[in-house]
């Protein structure tokens, strides 16, 4: 038996290779696209070309990046009428563009050292839990990916600070009224330079 799941494993992983030659054959064409979206945090080669065969290297067609999201169904969704708030899924959309994205969610959330996009991730999942979260996420590297392929630059990350150093006011009222609810009481004073 363990000879003929050796067999079986063999026989896979050379239909797995094939499927990968054929794959980045059809690929060629769109190679430096596939560079571009690779270079993305949590984004492999794999996923890089899942999400290309789901959209395509011309953004031509998506007037801006919140038009690609909304064709994708990861933006997010609202449903309100006279006062009352009714469910905000994001809808049926692209199966395939959506399970790639959240999957690079879920490995950008893993990537140590980086700005975007695992930072919405934190700060979303403490808010409405980790599914929300991971769409969220994958909404962002929609977003990225739609203005890399747009101007055909590489990915440039702000760094692992970049969100606390973009509005510095509210991080620090945040963290102090995080400090006062723990009962501390808090001055803060400029650092000397």
């Amino acid at each position: 038996m363990l000879a003929a799941q050796l067999r079986h494993i063999d026989f896979l992983e050379a239909e797995v290779a094939t499927l990968s030659a054929d794959v980045a054959e059809r690929m060629r064409p769109s190679g430096a696209a596939v560079a571009l979206v690779d270079s993305v945090p949590g984004v492999a080669l794999r996923t890089a070309e899942a999400i290309l065969a789901e959209v395509g290297p011309d953004m031509s067609r998506f007037p801006s990046a919140a038009h690609l999201a909304s064709w994708a169904r990861v933006c997010p969704g609202t449903d309100e009428s006279a006062g009352r708030r009714r469910s905000g899924a994001t809808g049926p959309g692209n199966a395939w563009l959506r399970t790639a994205l959240v999957e690079a969610a879920h490995a950008a959330a893993r990537t140590k050292g980086t700005t975007s996009p695992p930072s919405p991730r934190r700060r979303c999942a403490a808010r409405r839990g980790a599914g929300r979260a991971a769409v969220a996420v994958g909404h962002s590297i929609l977003v990225i990916v739609y203005h890399l392929l747009r101007d055909g630059v590489v990915h440039q990350d702000l760094g692992p600070t970049w969100f606390d150093q973009r509005d510095r006011t509210a991080t620090a009222r945040r963290t102090v009224k995080r400090l006062e609810a723990l009962g501390y009481r808090v001055t803060l004073e400029e650092a000397a330079a």
